[in-house]
């Protein structure tokens, strides 16, 4: 025997070794046997639906969005046919992201809550997140038309005192625990490991348009500009409408183009405005600034009110890069999904959910 042979056989011996000890204990933990009796899914979701105030603010939704939902994603979530041992049921699955997604728990928690394996759980979480994301996006986030810009338009300037303007632009950094090997690609300049949200929002709290899943590392201006939106509006693929005039005078001959408020970290264009930048500002400036900021607040305000609302943002998300981009998008659309259904809620953005 060479000494080739001696080391395969060697290592051959360990990997043998390793199975051993790598064999389960339990097929199925005792505990977890419980789902069917126990969980719950079982003891707690059917006396919630008895009780409106209850439900929404275990779900985040009232009792007709969640089931309106739910009919939109069931067939998506069914197990594939021909399985042999009993599946967990599509409305589990949705159930249980919602919850994950609603209290920032850990998938530790779940587990004991829903009797269901954390690797499981994390498969039906990411499932239902990409599910969620495929279906809503085109139901509550489609681009807009013509008319609908001039809408959104329509909204700044009455609530905002901001005319020809169409959104409200911004990053925000979605916290996430160090990805294996991933260096500092996704350490920010606010010394926290982080993916970029950028998004574009109207006068009523919702997003227009997302882009997920940008280093944290990154500026603002530099993820912007590499998103598919930036594109567009240079390209003037938007179906933004024609310039007007902001006085409502059809014989003004001076007219303006309808823009994208941002701050200062982004780079003027002909429809993406920034305020005056500087201390030494004329008044004429400096109203002008305040009335750009009063636009501009709106996105501020809607990471606030998503980011209170889904509480798996008030804490470090802790997956892989894919399944965290994955529950932004998820979450992005279900903002918008619960607004648009069931309006404002004033204790969700206001008081702490349990």
């Amino acid at each position: 025997m060479d000494v080739e042979e001696a080391i395969c056989l060697l290592i051959l011996y360990r990997k043998l070794r390793r199975r051993r000890r790598r064999q389960r204990r339990y097929w199925v933990h005792p505990i977890l046997r419980e789902r069917l009796s126990s969980s719950l899914f079982v003891t707690l979701y059917p006396k919630l639906r008895l009780h409106e105030e209850k439900f929404f603010n275990y779900f985040r939704m009232s009792v007709a969005s969640f089931d309106f939902l739910y009919d939109c994603v069931e067939n998506y979530l069914k197990p594939r046919d021909g399985a042999i041992r009993y599946c967990i049921t599509p409305k589990e699955k949705f159930i249980v992201t919602l919850r994950y997604l609603a209290s920032g728990c850990s998938l530790a928690e779940l587990q004991y809550g829903y009797k269901i394996g954390k690797s499981t759980l994390s498969a039906i979480i990411r499932q239902v997140c990409q599910v969620l994301w495929r279906n809503l996006k085109t139901m509550v986030m489609s681009p807009p038309t013509k008319e609908m810009w001039k809408q959104i338009s329509a909204q700044f300037e009455n609530k905002a005192y901001f005319p020809n303007c169409i959104g409200a632009l911004d990053g925000k950094h979605v916290r996430l625990i160090q990805p294996p090997e991933s260096g500092s690609m996704y350490y920010n300049y606010k010394h926290f490991f982080s993916l970029v949200l950028m998004a574009l929002c109207d006068a009523n709290y919702c997003f227009i348009w997302v882009d997920v899943g940008a280093y944290g590392k990154d500026s603002d201006s530099g993820v912007f500009k590499e998103t598919s939106l930036f594109k567009k509006l240079l390209d003037n693929l938007l179906s933004i409408p024609e310039p007007r005039s902001i006085t409502n005078n059809e014989n003004d001959a001076y007219k303006l183009p309808y823009v994208i408020v941002a701050d200062e970290a982004f780079g003027i264009t002909k429809n993406l405005m920034r305020p005056y930048g500087g201390k030494m500002l004329s008044k004429e400036k400096r109203i002008f600034n305040y009335r750009l900021s009063l636009a501009r607040r709106y996105v501020e305000c809607t990471f606030g009110i998503m980011c209170n609302k889904w509480r798996i943002l008030h804490r470090s998300i802790d997956v892989k890069i894919d399944f965290a981009s994955d529950i932004v998008k998820a979450i992005c659309v279900l903002h918008n999904y619960v607004r648009t259904r069931d309006g404002i809620k004033q204790d969700d953005m206001i008081y702490p959910a349990p």
